[in-house]
């Protein structure tokens, strides 16, 4: 499935497409993308999560935890899908669980070249620990599937973007610097940057508590919590849902028209800025539901998350992260059929 964005939104975006600039459209022509949250087993336990994001259909967003793991016999490390920066060895390497288990899709798409429908996987890694040897394992395990790889020229100067070649994977990475040395600082200009980090974001001001820091957070003006135009490295805004309602989706009320004001100047600015944006992490849920998700995520219900959802979408969230793949991929779909031609 690819879905369709309206042709005013996509030719706005177009227009703005100057040498140099950022390529909003590259992703998923501008359209909201389901990310899975978390997208790995909890050890051995839910081992259906890649299978259940990659069923929702394309394109999909698949969040990989890793971890650094050294064979005590051995010595020697690997990289481990893991949700804790402390693995026991038993957990799948990335390898495995992810390039080998997509292979055929990635394989079958090359064959294809339906460059149009491309990226059709956004990795993103969350790195649980940056420790030099996990990153650079992770840039010499891309460059075995490069081939599969959206990749873009390193520039000599870092506020010129240089255009993303499509291919089927796209990956991206979040903010840490060590990350950026290796990712990005090393790479010689001219070089392919293989993976794309995201934006640093302001923290709240020093000596705040608690209750303070959630108020700034919900109500500073994106200016202030993001400073800085989208590079050739960093290209996406990670953010928590406690920059749109205060406290974030345990404290939230009913959805009002300030929260979906609040929500779109946030979208806004990131793409006035050169910035795709994700927003993490929208699930309602009762206890029966649960199937190993985070209790900090949760809204309660699916009547309560349904309309965050819904503005995510009609804003343009670029990434909406859930645990809840299938639900929030029919208000997708559904959104797909609203903006075919003749309804």
């Amino acid at each position: 499935m690819i879905r369709l964005c309206a042709a005013a939104t996509l030719a706005a975006i177009l227009s703005a497409g100057v040498a140099g600039a950022a390529d909003l459209a590259f992703l998923n022509r501008g359209h909201p993308v389901l990310d899975a949250h978390n997208c790995y087993p909890y050890d051995g336990r839910w081992n259906d999560r890649t299978r259940r994001a990659l069923d929702s259909g394309y394109p999909v967003s698949i969040e990989q935890d890793l971890a650094w793991y050294v064979d005590p016999k051995t010595g020697k490390g690997r990289i481990v899908v893991s949700h804790t920066p402390r693995p026991t060895g038993r957990e799948p390497t990335l390898r495995a669980y992810f390039f080998e288990r997509v292979r055929p899709i990635i394989e079958k798409a090359l064959a294809e070249n339906k460059r149009s429908q491309w990226p059709l996987i956004i990795l993103h890694f969350d790195f649980k620990d940056t420790r030099p040897e996990i990153l650079h394992a992770a840039w010499h395990l891309l460059g075995e599937y490069q081939p599969w790889l959206s990749t873009a020229a390193k520039t000599a100067d870092p506020y010129q973007l240089s255009p993303i070649d499509r291919k089927p994977v796209l990956v991206v990475t979040e903010d840490s610097d060590a990350q950026a040395k290796v990712f990005y600082d090393d790479v010689p200009v001219g070089g392919r940057l293989r993976l794309f980090g995201s934006a640093h974001t302001q923290d709240p001001p020093p000596g705040d508590g608690p209750a303070q820091r959630a108020r700034w957070e919900a109500t500073a003006p994106p200016a202030q919590l993001l400073t800085t135009r989208a590079t050739d490295y960093r290209r996406w805004w990670n953010n928590s849902w406690w920059v749109v309602e205060e406290g974030g989706e345990t404290r939230a009320g009913a959805w009002t028209k300030g929260d979906d004001e609040r929500l779109r100047a946030l979208v806004n600015y990131a793409h006035d800025q050169g910035y795709w944006i994700r927003f993490y992490t929208l699930d309602g849920f009762g206890q029966a539901q649960d199937r190993g998700w985070d209790a900090g995520y949760n809204f309660g219900s699916m009547h309560r998350v349904i309309p965050r959802w819904q503005a995510a979408i009609a804003a343009g969230v670029d990434f909406i992260a859930t645990d809840q793949y299938e639900a929030l991929s029919r208000y997708l779909h559904q959104r797909d059929q609203d903006l075919r031609p003749g309804n």
